[in-house]
C-alpha cells in the first residue's frame, strides 16, 4: 500500500475487518508516523475482528525510485496498490486559494500531472525492483493509467471512480454480489451529465439498466470525502476476491486504457474487458474517450491532450502546455505546475 492517506486507511481498515485468510499488507509512505499510524489502527482492527491479517510501516522518499524500489524487494508483494498523490482533491474545501480557484475554473482533468508524477514513480521503482507484483493505481486512473503505459510502465488497472459508480448502482437496485453487473463510466461520471445521452452505460447480465440516473442519486449527493469509505471497501474486496481466483468487476484505466470498463482480472494479473453484447474494445474505449474529452483531456499513445475550459485556464498561467503535452515531458509538466501552484498558494481565494 503505497500512501498513507484517507483512501489508503479505508482500504487497509477494510482489509483488517475482511480478510477471510492471512495476508500481510506493508503500508509505505513518506512519513514514517504517518504509514506506522495507518498499520497499527488497521492491526488494532484485525485483532478486534479476529482476522489473519498483519500490517507492517516502511518509510520510502517515493522520488527516490532506487529505494522505493528496495522498500518493494524487501516487502516482496502479490500486489501493489498506489494511493499517493501530489495533489489533494478536497484543498479546496480545506486550504482555499488563487490554485483551488484555478482548479475550479479548469476542471478535475488539469491535475492529471500531479496524480500521473507519483505513480510513474511507484511504477519506475516496481519495474527496477524485479518483483513480479501487479500494480493498480488509485489516483485518477482513468487518465493516468494511459499515460503511464505511454511511458512504457507497468500498470494492470486502476480502483475508484467506475467501482465506486458500480458500487452505487448496486445499492440502489439491491444487488447481491453475485449478481454480473457490467458498467461503462469514466470520473466525469461521479457528477450527473448535462445530456441524458452521455449518462453511465450500465446492465446486470445482459440487460440495461433503465435510470440510471436516479440509481446514481444517492452516489452523487453524498459527500465526496465520505464515499472513500466505499471506494476503501471495494478495492479491499477485489484484492481478497483476487485471492480465490478470477474476478469480474468494472475497474477503471485496465492495462492503460481511458475511462473504465467491466472486466475479468485474475490473480497473475491476466486482465480481459467483459462487455455486453454489441459492445467490442474498440467501441468501449472510443466511448470512453469522449467521455475524457468532455472532461478536458484525451491521452493518446505518446501525447496528453488538454481541451475545452481545461486548456483555456491553463492558458493563463502555464501556455507551454495549456494544449497538452508530450507524456515523455511528464516530470517536466509536474514540475512546472507546482511551481504555478506554490505562486498561487499564497495568495487566499
Amino acid at each position: 500500500m503505497v500512501g498513507s492517506g484517507s483512501l489508503a486507511r479505508n482500504i487497509c481498515f477494510s482489509l483488517a475487518v475482511l480478510a477471510d485468510r492471512p495476508l500481510t499488507v506493508t503500508v509505505v509512505a513518506r512519513d514514517p508516523a504517518k504509514s506506522a499510524e495507518v498499520a497499527a489502527i488497521a492491526a488494532m482492527r484485525a485483532a478486534l475482528s479476529g482476522t489473519p491479517a498483519g500490517f507492517r510501516a516502511a518509510t520510502a522518499d517515493l522520488a527516490d525510485t532506487a529505494a522505493l524500489a528496495e522498500v518493494l524487494w524487501a516487502a516482496a508483494p502479490d500486489w501493489v496498490l498506489h494511493c499517493a498523490s501530489l495533489q489533494s482533491p478536497w484543498e479546496q474545501l480545506t486550504h482555499p486559494s488563487r490554485w483551488t480557484e484555478l482548479l475550479s475554473a479548469a476542471g478535475f482533468a488539469a491535475t492529471a500531472p500531479l496524480h500521473a508524477l507519483l505513480a510513474a514513480q511507484v511504477a519506475a521503482a516496481l519495474r527496477d525492483s524485479g518483483v513480479p507484483a501487479r500494480l493498480l493505481n488509485a489516483c485518477f486512473p482513468d487518465a493516468v493509467n494511459p499515460i503511464l503505459a505511454g511511458l512504457g510502465l507497468p500498470i494492470t488497472a486502476g480502483v475508484g471512480n467506475v467501482a465506486l459508480l458500480a458500487a452505487g448502482l448496486r445499492g440502489a437496485l439491491g444487488l447481491k454480489p453475485a449478481d454480473h453487473l457490467r458498467v461503462l463510466a469514466h470520473h466525469i461520471h461521479l457528477n450527473r451529465p448535462e445530456a441524458p445521452a452521455d449518462e453511465v452505460l450500465a446492465w446486470v447480465g445482459d440487460e440495461p439498466v433503465g435510470d440510471v440516473t436516479a440509481a446514481l442519486a444517492a452516489l452523487r449527493g453524498s459527500a465526496r470525502p465520505e464515499l472513500n469509505a466505499v471506494t476503501g471497501h471495494a478495492a479491499a474486496l477485489l484484492l481478497l476476491d483476487l485471492a480465490r481466483g478470477e474476478v469480474a468487476t468494472n475497474l477503471p484505466g485496465p492495462a492503460g486504457l481511458p475511462g473504465g470498463y467491466p472486466v475479468c482480472l485474475a490473480p497473475d494479473g491476466t486482465l480481459g474487458l467483459d462487455l455486453p453484447p454489441g459492445w467490442d474494445r474498440a467501441a468501449a474505449v472510443a466511448w470512453n474517450d469522449r467521455a475524457g474529452r468532455r472532461e478536458g483531456i484525451h491521452v493518446g499513445e505518446t501525447a496528453v491532450a488538454f481541451g475545452g475550459r481545461t486548456s483555456a485556464a491553463l492558458s493563463a498561467v502555464l501556455p507551454e502546455f495549456a494544449g497538452g503535452f508530450a507524456v515523455a515531458r511528464l516530470y517536466e509538466v509536474a514540475a512546472a505546475m507546482l511551481e504555478v501552484r506554490e505562486n498561487l498558494r499564497r495568495s487566499a481565494a
